[in-house]
């Protein structure tokens, strides 16, 4: 505890204060609530305007913690001022949120509800302070990033909204997806020189190594590089209205770096133009033959974008075959609808072929047989089941996108490290991504990377086509980021993923 109450008071030196009032701490009867004690006392030693707020135990039905209890001690005699119970303040310079911490199971309620609402009300007030969570913002849940389950009234939830978090040993599944990402800010980590070791880990973190493996001018092969080394995509989508959501997966994978890439659009005309904006992509004739004597072997698929009802005359055929399978949007829900393309999903490992499913959170629930709130209660046991029950890598969509492969594979889910979970959370994007269309240039770009890489382990592939992805995003400075155009934004990241 003298070692995270150190660590928050640095950080709290750190950050930018507004204004001449104190470093306001709302702390709990728990131990983040001493973590907030050791700090305010050290600050206050330091010469740091300080006022603590200490909710008391008995109110919340239990009795304080040991180290709580002596860090209270401490603060006391060290002169720190201390009121019971939420005050709002007259002014302050930053706030801190030391309330609840971990090992939440439900809503907050009584004083502790009521701190957290005046936490939430200081930049209403005019004050302009920063809120500072420890650990993570009270009344989150640190496994699936969600509000903790009230008793089913119909109040909106409690939970504070930080604009910084400090995570303490480790950082906590629950701030990168969900609601975790709008709710944590910026986050900050301290290991509080505690090694864990990677087999602690619940989930891995994505971030941009993932990219190594598609590096450009590394290595001596660069000038033995041609479009067949590069490997091919068929894209297989785009019915009759929804031409744009194929186009737009063909483009993902040509801008990725796929050697050739083929589109078969489907209910179209012999001779129609696949893409009259990028006359490079090619036309596929048929599932089975590109004209040439070419066949599905070595070739990536990526099936469903756009595919309308359509794509369930051909989705039987594309289980059947494919080496290596993308299948999002009515791919799934052809796979939803019926239970004999479900089993056919399901049987594909075995065969030893591979497949990654790229659902939003309504094409999983409809994968599960279940509700979008159920998916996104706990997006990561969502996952980790739907990758369990079809035997495939899944890549579900969203705030902090999470990659699950099934219990059966126990292969790494990066070449980079080899003690990995079986869960990763993305760690980029942001809601530029909120358009319609950014779905079909992710699962073209994972096309378009697996295929320069087919030793890879899917998870891997997925994992580094969402952060890249996410990465584009962020380039966004205001409003929506375009689907086309975000094309063009990943394909510009190629120069920066080798810095």
């Amino acid at each position: 505890m003298e070692r995270a109450g150190l660590a928050l008071a640095r950080l709290i030196l750190a950050l930018p204060r507004r204004g001449a009032g104190p470093v306001l701490f709302a702390c709990g009867p728990g131990n983040n609530g001493g973590d907030g004690l050791v700090a305010a006392r050290l600050l206050h030693q330091h010469g740091l305007p300080v006022q603590v707020q200490l909710m008391d135990p008995s109110r919340a039905g239990s009795q304080r913690p040991a180290d709580a209890q002596a860090a209270l001690n401490a603060a006391q005699a060290a002169g720190v001022p201390i009121q019971a119970g939420w005050q709002a303040p007259e002014r302050c310079s930053l706030a801190v949120d030391a309330l609840l911490g971990l090992g939440l199971q439900r809503a907050p309620g009584g004083a502790l509800a009521e701190a957290i609402r005046g936490l939430n009300a200081l930049p209403a007030r005019g004050s302009g302070c920063a809120l500072l969570a420890v650990d993570l913002p009270s009344g989150l849940m640190a496994d699936t990033g969600m509000p903790a389950p009230g008793d089913g009234s119909t109040s909106p939830a409690t939970v504070v909204q930080a604009q910084h978090c400090l995570s303490l040993l480790t950082l906590k599944p629950g701030l990168f997806t969900g609601q975790g990402r709008a709710l944590c800010g910026r986050i900050w980590f301290d290991d509080l020189g505690v090694d864990l070791g990677g087999s602690a880990a619940l989930a891995q973190l994505i971030a941009r190594d993932s990219l190594q493996p598609w590096l450009r001018g590394q290595g001596g092969d660069r000038h033995l590089q041609h479009k067949g080394s590069q490997g091919d995509v068929l894209v297989i989508g785009g019915a009759p209205g929804m031409r744009g959501a194929a186009r737009l997966a063909a483009r993902a994978a040509l801008a990725a770096g796929a050697g050739r890439v083929y589109a078969w659009l489907l209910d179209s005309t012999v001779d129609a133009e696949v893409d009259p904006q990028r006359p490079e992509l090619m036309r596929w004739n048929s599932p089975l033959s590109d004209g040439k004597g070419g066949t599905w072997h070595g070739r990536t698929v990526v099936c469903g974008c756009g595919g309308g009802e359509v794509v369930g005359s051909v989705i039987a055929e594309v289980l059947g075959h494919a080496e290596r399978l993308v299948l999002d949007a009515d791919g799934l829900n052809a796979v939803a609808r019926e239970p004999r393309l479900r089993a056919l999903l399901s049987a594909r490992m075995g065969l030893g072929l591979a497949t990654v499913l790229t659902p939003h959170p309504l094409e999983a629930a409809r994968l599960l047989g279940c509700t979008v709130n159920e998916v996104q209660a706990d997006r990561l046991q969502s996952a980790r089941k739907l990758a369990d029950q079809l035997h495939c890598t899944v890549l579900l969509k969203g705030s902090g996108s999470v990659i699950a492969s099934p219990s059966q594979d126990h292969t790494p889910l990066s070449h980079l490290t080899p003690l990995t979970p079986q869960i990763a959370i993305n760690s980029s994007g942001n809601a530029a991504l909120a358009t319609p269309g950014s779905g079909d240039v992710l699962a073209g770009w994972l096309g378009g990377l697996w295929a320069q890489t087919p030793s890879l382990q899917p998870a891997s592939v997925a994992g580094a086509a969402c952060h890249w992805h996410g990465l584009a995003a962020e380039t966004q400075i205001g409003g929506p980021l375009r689907a086309a155009d975000l094309v063009e934004r990943m394909h510009a990241l190629h120069a920066q993923a080798q810095a």
